[in-house]
Formats: structure tokens, sequence, C-alpha cells
């Protein structure tokens, strides 16, 4: 069996020299053991843009009946830009189902999961991100009766547990002159480091698990 990972930046994988920013995706193989993964996610990309450059299309070459296919988009779906901006309750959900129904046409289990939660605290309190695409995911899922893998509601609960300074160990909250990619420093609220990316990778494991697609 193959998971193959398609997403964005918070679940890309990245080189060590860019340390420590790490998707989830580059952590996961550390907790579904014996399994292959092909993680094919790009920092910038949204359902849009991911399909306009061949990237799904490159994967349906390679995908195999057994094989998982992991699909997990939003933040950059959100973005102004046109070449990769969705509407959640059109576009954005039209695609889901491009890259859901390449899955099923080659056999393979496609596998919708919600976005990692941003870290927006104000003033003691988390706030909710990414609108209604998070809602237009599990839409979709029950529609089609594609597992769904609520990331976001599990970062979320998981995040608020851990509070406002804690839970910035597992963003891109960066001293100045720690890191030689990032001499500066950073305050990041959307990309993971080393722990958050084991967090949620450990809870997408987790989740597989439940839903029986992975041993």
């Amino acid at each position: 069996m193959t998971v193959y990972i398609c997403g964005d930046s918070t679940a890309a994988s990245y080189k060590p020299e860019e340390a420590p920013i790490t998707g989830w995706g580059q952590a996961l193989p550390e907790f579904v053991p014996g399994v292959r993964v092909e993680n094919r996610a790009m920092p910038g990309r949204s359902t849009k843009s991911f399909l306009a450059e061949g990237r799904l299309q490159k994967i349906e070459t390679e995908i195999r009946p057994s094989d998982l296919l992991l699909i997990q988009f939003s933040h950059n779906d959100e973005s102004d830009l046109v070449w990769r901006h969705t509407d959640p309750w059109t576009s954005f959900y039209h695609n889901l189902e491009i890259y859901v129904d390449t899955a099923l046409l080659h056999g393979a289990r496609p596998v919708l999961m919600t976005p990692i939660c941003r870290r927006y605290w104000r003033d003691g309190k988390l706030l909710a991100s990414h609108e209604d695409y998070p809602d237009a995911i599990r839409v979709l899922a029950a529609q089609r009766n594609v597992p769904l893998i609520d990331i976001y509601a599990k970062s979320f609960q998981y995040v608020r547990e851990l509070g406002d300074e804690e839970s910035k160990k597992l963003y891109l909250h960066l001293e100045k002159g720690v890191y030689p990619a990032w001499p500066n420093g950073n305050a990041d609220d959307t990309h993971t480091q080393r722990a958050g990316a084991e967090a949620y990778a450990r809870m997408t494991a987790e989740a597989l698990r439940e839903l029986g697609l992975v041993p």
C-alpha cells in the first residue's frame, strides 16, 4: 500500500537546511510503519493550482488499487490570487470531487481531510479559521460517503487545550539567531515546526487506523 498526499505547505516536506519548518506529511511515515508514503503536497498550492500544474495527473499514472489518496486543501484556496482562489461551495467543492473521482477511477481509496487550524489567539480565545472551507469538505465527505479525517476539529481542540503560549511550540514561532534559515526569527501561526508536524501526523495516523485504512 502507498499513501499519496495532495496538499499545501502545511503538509509538505522540507529540506534539512530549511529547518525547523516541517509539514505533517513529512512526519507521517514515522507513525505508519510499514506503509509507503508519497508526500506530493507542495507549498502555495490550492485545489485549483495543484490541478493546473498537473500534479494530480502525475499521481494518477502511479496510484494503484488499495492505495490511499489523502486530500487536504484550504489555506491557499482562500487566497485572493485568481490563479489559486476558489469558492468553498462551488469551485472548491467541485475541485475536491475531481480528486475523489480520480482515486475511485483507479480503485484507490480517497480520504478527505479538513485543514489544520491556524493558531489565532485573541484576548485569550482561540479564533476559528478557514471560514466555510472545512464545512464544505465535511458535506462532500458525507454526500459521497468518503472517509473524513477532521484534523481541523482535532487540531483546534489540541491548540485550545495547550493555550496561547504553549501552542507557540507547535507553530513557527522562532527566536532570532537560532536557526540559519530564519536569522531574524519568525512568528507564523499557520506553518508548523517539528512538534506541530508530529502532533498532527500522529492524529492523522490514529484516524487512519480508526477508519481501518492502515494497519
